[in-house]
């Protein structure tokens, strides 16, 4: 059965212009047609060049953060240029505008990173250099190999790929689900969660719409999946509950276990020395309240140096 396409004409997709951004945005139209029963030409993609594109030479906390993957489109929805906006949740900043809504959240992919350059975080050579603009990767790649230098590496897989294969960098990390999307799923090794919790809502794509725009939320709803929604905005609380920013370094992964939902959470000093680190079951109807509470216990046990990363 075909579900009539709102205001009579096709559905606007916005999304960032970079290739993963891209190739997240036809999943997203592939399983708005299916629900539907949309031809190719009822769903329209409207790609943006984001700000954080743009400047690669600097660390994203020091040039706005997330909210320069997301300032772009938030605009054009808030104009009426687009119906929805794609977005990789794990680049969406913690606190939204009120108007905005996260509607719907696809299957999670694999959270895990992938290490390109090295077999192994044991393998890369002593006092080698890893490239990476993740306060996170850093701290944990600095946890396990306090030796290594942390180089920053910004920009799009195959910009940060380049910057290997010159050797600025004798290895770095990226995410598998992002490297599996370009169909890349062959380059590097992934590290398992047991030795690099993944950051929070890392392998998800979720899709933000105006909160007054009731039938495209309808539309876009009906793509929702519970279990990824459930974890990820779980993880997002936790973000909520530590306050943290692009400074923070944080870990974090929600996995649904029968009736309840397991959290687990790092917060990690960027020279790897502190990990504040928590597993919780959480209530399924109060798994947001209990992540958020958590967070804030999690900076109670934490030193003065790693809680002021943390507060503004």
């Amino acid at each position: 059965m075909t579900t009539p396409l709102p205001l009579g004409r096709p559905l606007r997709l916005g999304t960032r212009a970079s290739p993963l951004a891209m190739a997240q945005v036809h999943m997203a139209a592939a399983a708005l047609r299916a629900a539907h029963g949309w031809g190719v030409g009822d769903i329209e993609i409207v790609p943006v060049t984001a700000s954080g594109d743009k400047v690669l030479d600097r660390p994203l906390a020091e040039i706005g953060g997330k909210a320069l993957w997301t300032k772009e489109l938030d605009q054009w929805l808030r104009d009426g240029h687009i119906d929805a906006a794609v977005h990789s949740m794990k680049d969406v900043e913690t606190l939204r505008p009120e108007a905005l809504k996260i509607a719907a959240m696809l299957p999670r992919a694999d959270v895990r990173d992938t290490l390109v350059g090295a077999g192994s975080i044991a393998a890369i050579p002593a006092g080698g250099r890893l490239g990476t603009s993740s306060p996170r990767r850093a701290a944990q790649v600095k946890r396990l190999r306090p030796d290594v230098e942390i180089v920053l590496f910004r920009g799009n897989v195959a910009t940060r790929l380049g910057r290997l294969e010159r050797g600025e960098a004798d290895a770095t990390l990226l995410a598998t689900a992002g490297l599996a999307r370009l169909d890349m799923a062959h380059v590097g090794t992934p590290v398992e969660v047991a030795e690099m919790l993944p950051a929070p809502a890392q392998g998800a794509i979720g899709i933000e719409v105006l909160r007054n725009n009731a039938a495209v939320c309808a539309l876009v709803g009906a793509i929702n999946d519970s279990a990824t929604s459930a974890c990820v905005l779980a993880e997002r609380a936790l973000l909520r509950g530590l306050g943290g920013t692009c400074h923070s370094p944080i870990a974090a992964l929600g996995q649904v276990e029968g009736n309840a939902l397991r959290l687990r959470a790092e917060i990690i000093a960027p020279d790897g020395t502190e990990t504040i680190a928590e597993e919780r079951l959480l209530a399924p109807d109060r798994a947001e309240a209990e992540a958020e509470a958590l967070g804030r216990a999690m900076l109670e046990r934490a030193s003065a140096d790693l809680r002021a990363l943390f507060t503004p």
